[in-house]
C-alpha cells in the first residue's frame, strides 16, 4: 500500500472562477474567432484532398499527364501540392493565432491570475 497523498481536487472557487471564464463574452469571442479560422480552413482543405482523391479514382487520363516532357505528371504534382497546402495552412494558423488568438488568451490567462499558478504552468 502506498503512502502518497492523492493530489488534491480543485477547490470550489478555483471551479467557479473557471466555470466563470468559460461563459465570459470575451471567452466566447474567443471561441468565435478560433473557430471562423479552423472551421472554413478545415473544410476548405477536406475539399481539396477529396478533390484529389476523386480526380486519381475517376480522372485517371487528366492525373496521368505527364509534365515538362519527364516523369513528373499532374497527380504528382496534385499530390505534392498536398504537402504545400498543409504546410502553408500550418503557418496562416500560426499568424492567425500570434495576432487574434493568443492576446485574448493571455489576457484572460493574466485575469486568472493566482489559479493558473496553483497548478503550475502551462506549455
Amino acid at each position: 500500500m502506498s503512502t502518497d497523498t492523492p493530489p488534491s481536487a480543485p477547490s470550489a472557487s478555483t471551479a467557479e472562477r473557471y466555470l466563470a471564464v468559460q461563459r465570459s463574452d470575451e471567452f466566447a469571442g474567443l471561441r468565435r474567432t478560433l473557430r471562423g479560422f479552423v472551421f472554413p480552413m478545415t473544410v476548405a482543405f477536406f475539399l481539396w484532398y477529396a478533390l484529389y482523391v476523386i480526380l486519381c479514382a475517376y480522372a485517371r487520363d487528366f492525373m496521368g499527364t505527364k509534365l515538362f516532357d519527364s516523369n513528373i505528371n499532374v497527380a504528382l504534382v496534385f499530390g505534392l501540392l498536398q504537402f504545400v497546402s498543409t504546410f502553408l495552412i500550418a503557418w496562416l494558423y500560426a499568424r492567425f493565432a500570434d495576432r487574434k488568438i493568443d492576446p485574448v488568451a493571455d489576457r484572460i490567462r493574466a485575469e486568472m491570475g493566482e489559479v493558473s499558478h496553483e497548478h503550475g504552468p502551462r506549455g
